[in-house]
């Protein structure tokens, strides 16, 4: 029996569960001949803006502790451009399109959300949750109530299409801030952000990043991720989308036992473009060999090492 890999997030079908996490993917078009867009349940397109942000300093990323460690400042080309330039070729391929929207103010959420709720978008992903903007981002996050009112104002704008809130790692309770995300309207959330972090060159007694700090991704930060999907699906009745380390489809098994309805595969691209692909053959295996007939049969079905 071929096993079922689509899911729901909200209203929203895909044909299976592995998205291209915001950032690391472009605008989606970039790696045609590598990853094309339309064979993922999902492509995050890079983050928006209002208008067109040059990003931070450079240096802006660095391997460190098994990972990398980003400090883009979400350089984009701007909403404006996007809609005309990356959305209508993305589409015309057949791919499911997610907008990631970021902003300095909650009110360029909002104007974000209705200008893509006019477009062939199908669905939006509130980053409240960068750690590498001095405005925004992850002061957004950090508040489960300032993300409520924050989420309640870009759904409105939405006008019907979905929403996701995508949080950060380190909060002092992720799972009030998922709760507080559903309740103010949000179809799903995604989660984990990359972790704030700083590397330093002792000899120079130099920061290795142009702004000093900034995240850290890849398998370093995964029991983490993990952990926190794991917290959201026990407090929350909608969809979890989970990432953080994901680099095999073994890893992303065990987010989807961990609770995770989805999965973003984010860092695993920069070191191999075609990672989604291969994740998403080595799932389909995965659930053909363990005799499961689709994702729900599998999500959430985490057990401590002496249940029975």
């Amino acid at each position: 029996m071929t096993p079922n890999l689509a899911v729901r997030l909200g209203p929203l079908t895909l044909k299976n569960p592995v998205m291209a996490a915001s950032g690391v993917f472009g605008y989606g078009l970039e790696l045609l001949e590598f990853c094309p867009p339309e064979k993922l349940g999902a492509v995050v397109c890079k983050g928006l803006s209002l208008t067109p942000w040059a990003g931070n300093p450079g240096p802006r990323a660095v391997e460190a502790a098994g990972g990398l460690v980003n400090a883009i400042g979400l350089e984009n080309m701007g909403v404006k451009a996007f809609v005309e330039k990356a959305l209508p070729p993305l589409k015309a391929r057949g791919a499911t399109v997610g907008a990631n929207l970021i902003g300095q103010t909650p009110e360029d959420y909002a104007a974000l959300a209705q200008i893509l709720s006019q477009t062939a978008v199908d669905f939006l992903e509130l980053n409240v949750s960068c750690p590498n903007l001095a405005q925004g981002g992850l002061a957004f996050g950090a508040d489960p109530e300032v993300a409520a009112r924050l989420t309640e104002a870009a759904v409105k704008a939405a006008e019907g299409k979905p929403v996701l809130v995508k949080l950060p790692p380190l909060v002092a309770d992720v799972a009030l801030l998922a709760i507080r995300a559903i309740e103010a309207g949000a179809a799903a959330v995604s989660l984990v952000n990359s972790v704030p972090a700083l590397v330093v060159d002792a000899k120079t007694r130099r920061a290795a990043l142009g702004r000093l700090t900034g995240g850290l991704s890849g398998p370093p930060i995964k029991p983490l991720a993990l952990r926190q999907v794991w917290l959201c699906s026990q407090a929350i009745k909608a969809p979890v989308v989970g990432l953080g380390g994901i680099f095999t489809a073994e890893d992303a098994a065990e987010f989807i036992v961990a609770g995770a309805t989805a999965v973003q595969i984010g860092t695993a691209i920069l070191a191999d473009p075609r990672s989604p692909l291969a994740i998403l053959k080595g799932l389909e295996e995965f659930f053909a060999a363990e005799g499961l007939p689709d994702v729900e049969s599998l999500r959430g079905s985490l057990k401590g090492p002496n249940d029975p």
